[in-house]
């Protein structure tokens, strides 16, 4: 996985940050004159850590249910804001600008 400062590398990085597989808020790294605080990083962690959950509980069922394969295991996704977005995968997250944001970038950073 990235470190959180090569994710504070990418266009449009705001925060960068890590959690533990509850969703607790273990390390971050802010950009200068950012926003956002640890408390708010704290729940966008508890955010992927359930939506991961869900998406893997409806992973796991479509392919049971239609034989086919290939949608597990769910590794993370893309949360989409107005102003914000955040792309997540593993323990690490990275929030990103939406008017400079790479996204692939951000997906390729995340699968190092």
């Amino acid at each position: 996985m990235s470190s959180l400062e090569n994710l504070m590398k990418l266009e449009g990085a705001d925060a960068a940050f890590s959690f533990n597989p509850t969703g607790e808020l273990v390390d971050y790294r802010l950009a200068e004159g950012s926003k956002l605080e640890p408390a708010s990083l704290d729940l966008l962690a508890h955010t992927f850590v359930a939506n991961i959950a869900i998406a893997t509980l409806q992973a796991r069922g479509w392919e049971s249910a239609t034989g086919q394969g290939g949608f597990y295991p769910v590794k993370g996704f893309t949360l989409i804001g107005l102003e914000y977005s955040t792309v997540g995968n593993g323990s690490c997250g990275v929030v990103l600008h939406n008017e400079t944001a790479d996204f692939e970038a951000a997906y390729a950073a995340l699968n190092v």
